[in-house]
């Protein structure tokens, strides 16, 4: 179907693309480009069955090609399908192992994932989704990626600056915008389009970046991005920063074959725009983008006045709690049946809501925040016993565990419909909790009574896997 663009929209680009758009045009309505990544965080990760005969040149992870989102390989979080304009965001971020980065606009998991791979189990990730439905997608997509090092938040960005003033090496924002850059991939998009819409799209991203910029170090790098191609959104914004902000700099960004640069013309003609980088559909191989990457001063950051919000009643605060001595002697007796060696402390675990997390001394106290996942969830306490969670069976490795079942791919498939196991060799194994495995994937625990494998697959995802 042609996809009917608004007659302001084409007036516009007709303007500031002069000769190049028709050819702008016409991508628009072509179909748009599918591509996928793999997941370095778990092992043997390059082994898959998807077709990795088209390598994305610049995602060292990435490839071309359609994946299929009900495949055990999805599943357990080898697969993850984005497109491939937005898989440079987290490239051009060059997050290393051990950095505190902030994924501030972060649903529904694209860049968070690609970010969370890149930190390899070191450092901390914080996602933020002001939308708590988004915020329970993005948690959901970084549990099964098997990221342990991860905060889901719910908030404003401006109530996040109280916990994290001045906290992180790198923010990302990709900001919410007019989403211009989406039209093809959501013709619904075209809907809420107006010629007044990028700036009030503006507007509203630069009192996200207000806040961006008071949780990032000094010295701490910025990388702003949009699906849209409005300059007042892209260009108009990184000048507004240079003005306006205690950046030092727009960094250079590797631009590889079809890559454009910033238009300064399109701004206030500071030549430093030319930096930042413009992905149009009718050059590059995937959706409308662009992307700009910032150094903050070394004295300080977050100088931009802010407007004054009226104060809202403050919701009750959230409480973690250690264990009790009881809760420390069933957690203790499952992880010595289960793990060949302790990979966490003791003092590095709390409860809330009588479910258990992982969530390090060393992390910042996230209480008075709303959050979906306060660090990875190992399970829950139940009367006189502990029951291990889905998203510790994702971040657990089969070669990990002492405890593990190896289950066909038929039996998989059952499973995963919330079917109960019933084989004669499980009536050899002693009852208990294990590891389910899958082509050595692991995919969730099953919990064994009398040759019976009791299914504990996640209900809400049960319709979603399996044939």
């Amino acid at each position: 179907m042609r996809l009917k663009l608004p007659t302001e929209f084409i007036e516009k680009y007709q303007n500031l693309l002069q000769a190049e758009a028709p050819a702008f045009f016409a991508s628009l309505q072509q179909n748009m480009t599918k591509a996928f990544r793999l997941n370095p965080l778990r092992p043997s990760w390059q082994s898959v069955k998807a077709d990795l005969s088209e390598p994305i040149e610049y995602v060292p992870t990435g490839f071309y090609g359609e994946i299929n989102g009900r495949s055990l390989e999805h599943q357990t979080g080898y697969l993850y399908s984005q497109d491939p304009s937005a898989m440079y965001v987290a490239e051009v971020a060059e997050i290393h192992p051990g950095e505190k980065v902030l994924d501030l606009c972060a649903a529904p998991g694209g860049k968070s994932t690609q970010l969370a791979g890149k930190l390899a189990g070191q450092g901390l990730l914080v996602s933020n989704e002001i939308n708590r439905a988004r915020a329970k997608i993005l948690a959901e997509n970084l549990e099964r990626i098997g990221a342990k090092n991860v905060l889901v938040v719910n908030e404003r960005p401006d109530r996040l600056v109280k916990t994290f003033k001045g906290f992180f090496d790198k923010v990302l924002v990709d900001a919410p915008c007019s989403g211009e850059g989406m039209f093809r991939k959501d013709p619904a998009a075209v809907k809420y389009w107006s010629a007044a819409y990028p700036a009030e799209c503006a507007a509203r991203q630069r009192e996200i970046l207000t806040s961006a910029l008071e949780m990032l170090r000094p010295g701490g790098q910025l990388i702003y991005s949009t699906c849209t191609f409005a300059p007042e959104e892209d260009e108009q914004i990184a000048a507004w920063l240079l003005e306006k902000a205690e950046i030092a700099k727009i960094l250079p960004i590797k631009k590889w074959p079809r890559m454009d640069s910033g238009h300064p013309e399109w701004a206030n003609d500071q030549i430093e725009l030319e930096n930042c980088v413009r992905l149009f559909p009718h050059h590059f191989q995937g959706e409308g983008h662009f992307i700009a990457k910032f150094q903050a001063t070394q004295a300080s950051t977050g100088t931009i006045k802010k407007k004054v919000r009226k104060k809202k009643k403050q919701h009750s605060k959230l409480v973690f709690r250690d264990l009790t001595a009881s809760e420390k002697s069933y957690w203790q007796k499952f992880a010595a049946t289960q793990f060949i060696s302790n990979w966490c402390k003791i003092a590095d675990l709390r409860v809330f809501n009588e479910r258990l997390f992982y969530y390090p001394q060393s992390w910042p106290d996230i209480s008075a925040l709303h959050f979906v996942r306060p660090g990875l969830e190992l399970g829950v306490f139940k009367k006189g016993r502990f029951e291990p969670a889905y998203s510790l069976a994702l971040a657990q490795f089969p070669t990990e565990s002492k405890n593990v079942i190896q289950l066909s791919i038929e039996q998989w498939n059952q499973y995963v419909q919330g079917l109960p196991l019933r084989e004669a060799a499980f009536k050899q194994l002693p009852d208990g909790w294990y590891l389910l495995s899958c082509q050595q994937k692991s995919f969730s625990f099953g919990k064994l009574t009398q040759g019976t494998l009791k299914n504990s697959f996640p209900k809400g995802l049960r319709l979603r896997y399996g044939n």
